[in-house]
């Protein structure tokens, strides 16, 4: 069981309660789902490009990442209705907190010039976005095999009802904000 998860089930729980003045413990937020998308744009021109982001994707998640297509066409971009564009994964239960777990302390303290992630990029929802600019900083990516640095886009979606919710959870959780 990941280190996360044990420590949501009883001093999360406890912390959020206390903060917030839930009555029920089933109104305390929770994280419901992890995806992670790799957007590669390069991948109308070349297919073995999405095939090698499919591949570090696949290794960062520990999961069978599924294709995205092109939902329109789009002449300036050369790009058609159902073009494989990208990749994605969604991370639920056990998977969801280890990535979770990773993410926070092994990789993010990696990144180049880190002062922490953006606290506003909350969606008015409780869900967060993050946007990574290069694999390489998962520990699990070999820098030599990596053909081209590509970035990614992790959103955290919660059950919570308000960004401040969501916010006071990922803390709890260990996001390392910007002060």
């Amino acid at each position: 069981m990941s280190r996360l998860k044990e420590t949501y089930s009883n001093e999360i729980v406890a912390a959020m309660t206390k903060k917030f003045g839930y009555k029920n413990i089933m109104q305390v937020p929770k994280l419901d789902k992890i995806v992670i998308n790799m957007g590669v744009g390069e991948a109308k021109d070349n297919a073995k490009l999405l095939d090698a982001a499919i591949k570090d994707l696949e290794t960062i998640a520990g999961q069978k990442a599924v294709v995205t297509r092109a939902r329109k066409s789009v002449a300036n971009f050369k790009l058609r209705e159902g073009m494989p564009i990208g990749c994605k994964v969604t991370l639920r239960g056990e998977k969801m907190y280890e990535f979770a777990d990773r993410l926070i302390n092994l990789a993010l303290p990696r990144v180049r010039d880190f002062r922490g992630v953006n606290q506003n990029a909350f969606d008015g929802r409780g869900n967060y976005a993050l946007g990574i600019k290069e694999q390489l900083i998962f520990p699990e990516i070999e820098y030599d095999k990596v053909d081209k640095v590509r970035g990614m886009d992790i959103i955290f979606v919660t059950t919570a009802k308000t960004d401040e919710e969501a916010r006071e959870l990922l803390t709890l959780f260990g996001m390392p904000f910007k002060k």
